[in-house]
């Protein structure tokens, strides 16, 4: 069955339309304050805008005010949406499991919602009961667009440099815990540099973003933010803004067509194959950093060299939702290969090259470092047969001494190499060498397009990539 975020994208690809429409009853916009009056105020809004939603959420609190009654209500509200059409409990529910699993028993089963948000705040297993049918999906609040969400969210973390925030440190651990597909944050589209800077660490993520309309945010400079390199992925709401209009039906279809506008100026078609992958691939060199996979100071590399900066890639097994995005990647650059297997090299790159096997359906082998001396002897573990093309995977290249040493273990058992790709080119003569002995090597990022992404987007201080750039130019293969 598709998961919940799959129905969302397809709605959303069918009726063309981000809107989210909260069904907030306020007791000054009711006649009387009753549950029966609640439920009709929401019940009329579904059903003059249900054409133009791509989801409805209720929140919970104003129906929690009436009592008994008003709990009824928002059954009735909520049964009261069309098929097909997504309902988000706005609840923000976070509780220790054996309560969370009442929560959502309440949320999924009783009330009927498919969505509900959440506060992370306790941790993982807070939120396993809502995760456990991919089905259902949950909001995780993140950065949230009241004034007061600085005091909180915005926190810096200690032991982390670059800066991190909390709230984006929330954003690294749900691109991590949102494997199954059933996870999505809630960032306010009130603060535009934080919706960014979210969307760069949660690259695939639904954000339901409020705080257009009433609380002033800027569409274009939200939409600009915060969609997905498809194009959506932004699930924007608005409550009053359409409750309180002459014609919530005429509201909502005149919102759509903002959105329509806001998202094609924002986002334009590109025709370069190459410029869409360079934006599937950017937020991999902000999840570098809120990885700790790059750190700078003062360190010894295998080579001798001290060098201001060093990457540990071997942190990725530590970080699931950030190895499968760096898999993607290779994926993509192997696509256009031709080879019949994938080797990886040990140790660093052995899981990375079996993620890749797996995403991509690569059958893989990989060359040990010394040989058995027990049972079969063998120098290259895995199914191969001789004369097969191999492509050798690894993390990184420096000066290209182990990928000789892995290619000529591959070659003695009868296989052949053309091709060599890592995640990251030092520049310190590995391509050079490579090429020099009749090998192709392609590299995601070379260390100096990730100095010109860091500096441009000012993440680190200036004197910091100044330092490694000196380390490049006094170490290349050119000094």
């Amino acid at each position: 069955m598709p998961t919940f975020f799959e129905k969302l994208d397809q709605r959303a690809k069918t009726i063309d339309s981000l809107l989210c429409v909260g069904l907030d009853p306020h007791p000054e916009d009711l006649p009387e304050q009753t549950a029966a009056a609640a439920r009709d105020f929401c019940v009329r809004l579904i059903q003059a805008t249900h054409a133009s939603a791509l989801a409805f959420k209720p929140n919970a609190a104003f129906f929690e005010a009436l009592g008994p009654e008003g709990w009824e209500a928002l059954h009735s509200v909520i049964r009261a949406v069309p098929d097909g059409i997504p309902v988000i409990l706005d609840a923000k529910r976070g509780d220790i499991f054996s309560t969370a699993q009442a929560y959502a028993r309440s949320a999924f089963e009783v009330l009927g919602a498919d969505a509900i948000t959440l506060n992370p705040y306790l941790g993982y297993d807070s939120l396993a009961p809502f995760m456990s049918d991919p089905e259902k999906g949950i909001f995780l609040l993140c950065k949230t667009s009241n004034p007061g969400s600085v005091d909180l969210q915005d926190l810096p973390l200690g032991g982390h440099y670059p800066l991190m925030m909390v709230y984006e440190k929330v954003a690294g651990l749900a691109h991590e815990w949102g494997a199954k597909g059933n996870l999505g944050l809630v960032v306010g589209a009130t603060f535009p540099d934080a919706l960014l800077r979210v969307r760069q660490l949660a690259p695939d993520q639904w954000f339901l973003a409020p705080g257009l309309g009433a609380q002033g945010a800027d569409l274009a400079t939200a939409m600009g933010a915060g969609l997905r390199s498809d194009g959506l992925g932004l699930l924007i709401n608005v409550s009053r803004g359409i409750s309180r209009a002459e014609d919530p039906g005429a509201a909502a279809r005149a919102l759509v067509e903002r959105f329509r506008q806001a998202q094609s100026e924002s986002h334009p078609a590109e025709s370069s194959q190459e410029k869409r992958a360079q934006r599937l691939v950017a937020p991999l060199v902000e999840g570098l950093l809120s990885m700790g996979c790059v750190q700078f100071g003062e360190f010894t590399l295998k080579s001798g060299l001290t060098s201001p900066i060093y990457i540990d890639l071997r942190r990725l097994v530590a970080f699931p939702g950030w190895m499968t995005q760096v898999a993607a990647a290779y994926v993509r650059l192997l696509s256009q290969l031709t080879f019949d297997r994938i080797a990886g090299l040990p140790y660093a790159a052995l899981p990375i090259a079996t993620a890749i096997s797996l995403q991509g359906n690569y059958p893989m082998i990989y060359p040990r470092k010394t040989a058995k001396d027990y049972g079969t002897a063998a120098a290259v573990e895995g199914i191969y047969h001789p004369g097969e093309t191999v492509v050798v995977i690894d993390d990184l290249a420096t000066t290209g001494g182990s990928k000789f040493e892995a290619i000529e273990k591959l070659t003695e058992v009868g296989l052949q190499v053309r091709d060599v790709v890592v995640l990251i080119d030092r520049e310190s003569g590995a391509k050079e060498a490579l090429t020099e002995r009749g090998y192709r090597m392609h590299a995601l990022f070379t260390l100096s397009q990730l100095l010109d992404y860091w500096e441009e987007t000012q993440r680190l201080p200036a004197e910091q990539i100044a330092s490694v750039r000196t380390f490049l130019k006094d170490t290349g293969p050119a000094a």
